[in-house]
Protein backbone atom coordinates (compact mmCIF):
# COMPACT_ATOMS: atom_id res chain seq x y z
CA UNK A 1 0.00 0.00 0.00
CA UNK A 2 1.07 3.30 -0.86
CA UNK A 3 1.33 5.46 1.55
CA UNK A 4 2.00 9.65 1.91
CA UNK A 5 4.54 10.79 4.19
CA UNK A 6 3.10 13.91 4.93
CA UNK A 7 -0.10 16.31 2.97
CA UNK A 8 -0.41 20.13 3.53
CA UNK A 9 -4.20 21.19 2.88
CA UNK A 10 -4.19 24.97 2.23
CA UNK A 11 -7.10 25.66 0.70
CA UNK A 12 -11.27 24.90 0.20
CA UNK A 13 -11.33 24.10 4.01
CA UNK A 14 -14.39 25.69 5.69
CA UNK A 15 -13.83 26.38 9.59
CA UNK A 16 -18.06 25.59 10.13
CA UNK A 17 -17.52 21.87 7.93
CA UNK A 18 -14.47 20.22 10.00
CA UNK A 19 -14.37 17.58 12.69
CA UNK A 20 -11.42 16.54 14.44
CA UNK A 21 -11.60 12.44 16.33
CA UNK A 22 -8.96 9.44 16.96
CA UNK A 23 -8.76 6.03 18.74
CA UNK A 24 -12.20 4.94 17.52
CA UNK A 25 -10.88 1.56 17.67
CA UNK A 26 -14.24 0.03 16.19
CA UNK A 27 -13.72 -3.56 16.91
CA UNK A 28 -11.62 -3.84 18.87
CA UNK A 29 -13.51 -5.96 21.48
CA UNK A 30 -11.14 -5.32 24.14
CA UNK A 31 -11.08 -1.45 23.73
CA UNK A 32 -14.10 -1.23 26.12
CA UNK A 33 -12.55 -2.92 29.17
CA UNK A 34 -8.75 -0.91 28.66
CA UNK A 35 -10.25 2.40 28.69
CA UNK A 36 -13.12 1.96 30.84
CA UNK A 37 -15.38 3.27 28.07
CA UNK A 38 -19.44 2.95 29.32
CA UNK A 39 -20.68 0.27 26.74
CA UNK A 40 -21.88 -3.52 27.64
CA UNK A 41 -20.15 -4.37 24.17
CA UNK A 42 -17.84 -3.79 21.19
CA UNK A 43 -20.95 -4.05 18.95
CA UNK A 44 -22.96 -1.43 21.45
CA UNK A 45 -19.80 0.80 21.15
CA UNK A 46 -19.54 0.52 17.45
CA UNK A 47 -23.40 1.88 16.74
CA UNK A 48 -22.85 4.38 19.71
CA UNK A 49 -19.52 5.80 18.10
CA UNK A 50 -21.75 5.84 14.73
CA UNK A 51 -24.45 7.59 15.81
CA UNK A 52 -22.42 10.30 17.69
CA UNK A 53 -20.07 10.59 14.31
CA UNK A 54 -23.19 11.14 12.29
CA UNK A 55 -25.40 13.21 14.60
CA UNK A 56 -22.59 16.08 14.44
CA UNK A 57 -21.19 15.32 11.45
CA UNK A 58 -22.82 17.15 8.18
CA UNK A 59 -22.83 14.82 4.85
CA UNK A 60 -20.33 17.33 3.39
CA UNK A 61 -18.55 17.38 6.42
CA UNK A 62 -14.81 16.84 6.71
CA UNK A 63 -13.46 14.13 8.88
CA UNK A 64 -10.22 14.34 10.32
CA UNK A 65 -9.49 10.82 11.72
CA UNK A 66 -5.79 10.93 13.74
CA UNK A 67 -5.66 7.45 13.71
CA UNK A 68 -6.66 3.72 15.10
CA UNK A 69 -9.26 3.85 13.27
CA UNK A 70 -11.05 0.00 12.84
CA UNK A 71 -9.42 -3.16 13.59
CA UNK A 72 -9.73 -6.47 11.94
CA UNK A 73 -11.11 -7.55 8.03
CA UNK A 74 -11.85 -5.59 5.05
CA UNK A 75 -15.41 -6.07 5.88
CA UNK A 76 -15.46 -4.53 9.07
CA UNK A 77 -13.76 -1.23 7.81
CA UNK A 78 -16.39 -1.17 4.66
CA UNK A 79 -19.26 -1.91 7.87
CA UNK A 80 -18.40 1.36 9.48
CA UNK A 81 -17.29 3.40 6.50
CA UNK A 82 -20.91 2.68 4.60
CA UNK A 83 -22.58 4.13 7.85
CA UNK A 84 -20.24 7.13 8.69
CA UNK A 85 -21.42 10.76 7.06
CA UNK A 86 -18.48 13.19 5.49
CA UNK A 87 -15.34 12.77 3.77
CA UNK A 88 -12.73 11.18 6.08
CA UNK A 89 -8.91 11.82 6.15
CA UNK A 90 -7.02 9.21 8.17
CA UNK A 91 -4.02 9.56 9.54
CA UNK A 92 -2.43 6.39 10.47
CA UNK A 93 -1.91 5.33 14.57
CA UNK A 94 0.29 2.50 15.19
CA UNK A 95 -2.99 -0.01 14.73
CA UNK A 96 -3.99 0.71 11.56
CA UNK A 97 -0.83 -0.26 9.76
CA UNK A 98 -1.95 -3.29 10.90
CA UNK A 99 -5.15 -3.59 9.60
CA UNK A 100 -5.26 -1.20 6.67
CA UNK A 101 -4.77 -2.64 2.81
CA UNK A 102 -5.21 -0.90 -0.48
CA UNK A 103 -8.46 -1.51 -0.81
CA UNK A 104 -9.91 0.07 2.45
CA UNK A 105 -7.07 3.00 1.72
CA UNK A 106 -9.07 3.74 -1.31
CA UNK A 107 -12.47 4.44 0.84
CA UNK A 108 -10.81 7.37 2.31
CA UNK A 109 -10.04 11.42 1.16
CA UNK A 110 -6.00 10.79 1.88
CA UNK A 111 -3.89 8.14 4.16
CA UNK A 112 -0.72 9.60 5.68
CA UNK A 113 1.29 9.75 8.47
CA UNK A 114 0.99 12.95 9.09
CA UNK A 115 -1.09 16.29 7.80
CA UNK A 116 -0.44 19.84 7.94
CA UNK A 117 -3.81 21.90 7.33
CA UNK A 118 -4.51 25.48 6.86
CA UNK A 119 -7.89 26.96 8.32
CA UNK A 120 -9.18 30.55 8.34
CA UNK A 121 -5.34 31.52 8.73
CA UNK A 122 -4.73 29.18 11.26
CA UNK A 123 -2.02 26.52 11.47
CA UNK A 124 -2.92 23.23 12.00
CA UNK A 125 -0.29 19.97 12.51
CA UNK A 126 -2.06 16.77 12.99
CA UNK A 127 -0.42 13.28 13.95
CA UNK A 128 -1.66 10.30 15.80
CA UNK A 129 0.80 11.02 18.39
CA UNK A 130 1.13 13.72 20.61
CA UNK A 131 4.52 15.54 20.49
CA UNK A 132 6.79 17.96 22.68
CA UNK A 133 8.07 20.04 19.56
CA UNK A 134 6.36 19.79 16.28
CA UNK A 135 7.79 23.08 15.02
CA UNK A 136 4.80 24.91 16.06
CA UNK A 137 4.04 26.49 19.05
CA UNK A 138 6.19 29.79 19.25
CA UNK A 139 4.41 29.95 15.63
CA UNK A 140 1.09 29.89 16.76
CA UNK A 141 0.25 26.16 15.36
CA UNK A 142 -1.85 23.75 16.80
CA UNK A 143 -1.26 20.27 17.22
CA UNK A 144 -3.85 17.62 17.30
CA UNK A 145 -3.58 13.88 18.55
CA UNK A 146 -4.91 11.33 19.94
CA UNK A 147 -3.21 7.68 21.04
CA UNK A 148 -3.15 8.82 24.70
CA UNK A 149 -6.69 7.87 25.47
CA UNK A 150 -7.29 11.10 27.84
CA UNK A 151 -10.70 11.34 29.49
CA UNK A 152 -12.29 14.41 31.50
CA UNK A 153 -11.73 11.79 34.86
CA UNK A 154 -8.31 11.35 33.68
CA UNK A 155 -9.12 7.70 35.78
CA UNK A 156 -7.13 5.43 33.09
CA UNK A 157 -4.83 7.08 30.91
CA UNK A 158 -1.50 5.42 30.40
CA UNK A 159 0.22 8.69 30.11
CA UNK A 160 -1.40 10.69 32.89
CA UNK A 161 1.92 12.26 33.98
CA UNK A 162 3.16 13.41 30.77
CA UNK A 163 -0.15 15.42 30.03
CA UNK A 164 1.43 18.08 32.23
CA UNK A 165 3.97 18.79 29.52
CA UNK A 166 1.63 19.12 26.78
CA UNK A 167 1.20 22.95 25.21
CA UNK A 168 -1.54 24.93 25.55
CA UNK A 169 -2.16 24.80 21.95
CA UNK A 170 -2.10 20.89 21.76
CA UNK A 171 -5.46 19.27 22.03
CA UNK A 172 -6.25 15.24 22.51
CA UNK A 173 -9.51 14.77 20.00
CA UNK A 174 -9.73 11.31 20.94
CA UNK A 175 -13.50 10.02 21.04
CA UNK A 176 -12.33 9.07 25.05
CA UNK A 177 -11.79 12.69 25.47
CA UNK A 178 -14.62 14.61 23.52
CA UNK A 179 -17.92 12.36 24.86
CA UNK A 180 -17.43 9.50 22.18
CA UNK A 181 -17.70 12.34 19.57
CA UNK A 182 -15.80 14.01 16.65
CA UNK A 183 -15.24 18.00 18.06
CA UNK A 184 -15.24 20.68 15.41
CA UNK A 185 -13.18 22.98 14.39
CA UNK A 186 -14.81 25.56 16.02
CA UNK A 187 -14.84 23.66 19.11
CA UNK A 188 -11.41 23.02 19.38
CA UNK A 189 -10.89 26.74 18.53
CA UNK A 190 -12.75 27.75 21.77
CA UNK A 191 -10.65 25.36 23.98
CA UNK A 192 -7.18 26.99 22.76
CA UNK A 193 -8.34 29.87 23.23
CA UNK A 194 -8.92 29.10 26.79
CA UNK A 195 -6.06 28.10 27.71
CA UNK A 196 -3.51 30.51 25.55
CA UNK A 197 -2.53 33.52 27.86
Amino acid sequence: MKMIEQIELKSGLSPNKIWFTSDTHFFHDKVVEYCQRPFASVEEMNEELIARWNSVVHRDGIVFHLGDFCFGKPDNWNYILDRLKGRIFLVLGNHDTRHINEEIASRFECVAIQMRLHVNGQKIYLHHFPFLSYGGDNHGTWQLFGHIHSNQQESNIIDKHRLSMLLPSQYDVGVDNNNYTPVSYRQVEEIIKKRKP
